[in-house]
């Protein structure tokens, strides 16, 4: 169960790192790229916050994620320049690739009987678990 604190600071989170990430795609050029922060999960200690982002088109995904991962002290350090008066620490970033739309569009082919995973298991889709 979250504590409003954590919940608090994870939405300021998810809405500065949101608009951190689309003007670093605007400053790259990056036009045909859209990702945005799905959700931030922070721990009970405040010191790590889980962030899921979702990326369009996903096939990007993997390249994003490495690129935001090897950028994680620059990113936590602009992040912690916009939340300085709000936040005495701020959390370590740890970042994901959310695959709950992908999910999700699964399980709705299946429903509508487009593609049945019962008669064909290969359709079964392998959750990553995070």
């Amino acid at each position: 169960m979250e504590s409003n604190r954590q919940k608090k600071i994870a939405g300021i989170i998810q809405e500065e790192l949101a608009k951190i990430l689309q003007q670093s795609i605007r400053d790259a050029g990056q036009h045909n790229l859209l990702i945005s922060v799905t959700k931030v999960n922070i721990t009970v200690d405040l010191s790590v916050a889980k962030v899921y982002l979702s990326v369009f088109p996903e096939e990007k995904a993997p390249e994003i994620l490495k690129g935001l991962i090897s950028n994680t002290p620059m990113i936590k350090h602009e992040l912690s320049q916009i939340t300085k008066n709000q936040f005495r620490r701020m959390p370590d970033l740890l970042f994901y690739v959310d695959d709950s739309l992908q999910y999700i569009e699964g399980i709705e082919k299946s429903l509508k009987g487009e593609e049945n995973p019962i008669e064909n298991r290969d359709l079964l889709y392998k959750r990553k678990k995070s």
